[in-house]
């Protein structure tokens, strides 16, 4: 069992252990993993079989690759990018121009493993943004190996009567159509081998009511994943899903009431860290996932769900 030794500490050695439930807190949208409380969420750590936690182990599955990941700045994104550094990928993340702070300090995280990381603060629900990152990855990096669709906008709304129209249309400009023009604008500079690696969630197998504008767009992108990989297969292009329970980022205190937070947990007694889901992003990202497409994986803490 390994202490975490880097600069602002990713939680107590107990953080993983069964039962233990975020303290409920509120922050202004889109939300800040620097101005979250204790503990934070953890994007290196594992949980061990005593409870502790231990830092993941890298094996440089991913040596010389070159990835996109959108909402790069923090929660899963974030961890998204480190785990890939760790991996020997150099990155490119997209985020909103308010959270440059978090950006920065991602950055600053993945070059401490020795890579690259280029940083964009884009709103991709413009469609010419989306062509902007593509160049800008080309240009940084010189190619695009994974592009990894992970960002994403919620708000709880009980009712659909209640449910603004505009919100509507706002929640499916940012959690789908980026998705489309992103894989539309990389895909001619994509080879043999290369990924796409989209972030659904749970809410679009439970169907959960308060979040009915977030939960279509994730059922969208399932369906989407499943359609693009077996219009890509023929090109070697991998491109799979994964769909995330409940985790513990910046997205649930900017978003989610007092009930809703007190509710946030999992059949194994806590939610989940954004480690444990990036690394199933490093799995579909590497040759380890080979014989893996149209797929969706469900780290969920352990929901039961039909594919």
């Amino acid at each position: 069992m390994h202490k975490s030794t880097e600069r602002g500490a990713e939680g107590p050695q107990d953080q993983f252990k069964s039962g233990h439930k975020v303290p409920i807190q509120h922050h202004e949208k889109p939300g800040l993993q620097s101005e979250l409380g204790d503990p934070k969420p953890t994007s290196t750590k594992l949980p061990t079989e005593d409870n502790g936690y231990q830092t993941y182990k890298a094996a440089g599955k991913l040596e010389g690759k070159r990835a996109v990941i959108t909402g790069g700045d923090s929660g899963i994104g974030r961890a998204i990018a480190i785990l890939f550094a760790m991996e020997g990928a150099d990155v490119l993340i997209t985020y909103l121009p308010q959270e440059e702070s978090d950006a920065q300090d991602t950055k600053r995280r993945v070059e401490e493993t020795g890579r690259k990381a280029h940083l964009l603060a884009v709103d991709l629900r413009d469609k010419k943004n989306c062509q902007k990152v593509v160049d800008t990855a080309l240009q940084t990096m010189g190619g695009i190996d994974t592009l990894v669709n992970n960002h994403g906008y919620q708000n709880m709304v009980e009712d659909i009567k209640d449910l603004d129209e505009d919100q509507w249309e706002r929640t499916f400009d940012t959690n789908i159509h980026p998705f489309y023009y992103l894989s539309k604008y990389a895909l001619p500079h994509m080879k043999q081998g290369s990924t796409i690696i989209n972030c659904a969630s749970i809410n679009a197998y439970i169907g959960r009511p308060d979040l009915l504008d977030y939960t279509s767009t994730k059922g969208a992108i399932v369906a989407f994943t499943r359609g693009l990989s077996n219009q890509q297969i023929k090109n070697g292009i991998r491109v799979n899903c994964v769909c995330p329970g409940p985790i513990w980022t910046p997205l649930i205190p900017a978003t989610m009431n007092s009930s809703a937070q007190d509710q946030f947990t999992s059949p194994m007694g806590r939610p989940g860290q954004p480690s444990e889901v990036a690394t199933c992003f490093v799995f579909l990202a590497s040759p380890d996932s080979s014989f893996i497409s149209g797929q969706s994986l469900h780290p969920n803490g352990g929901v039961v769900v039909n594919g």
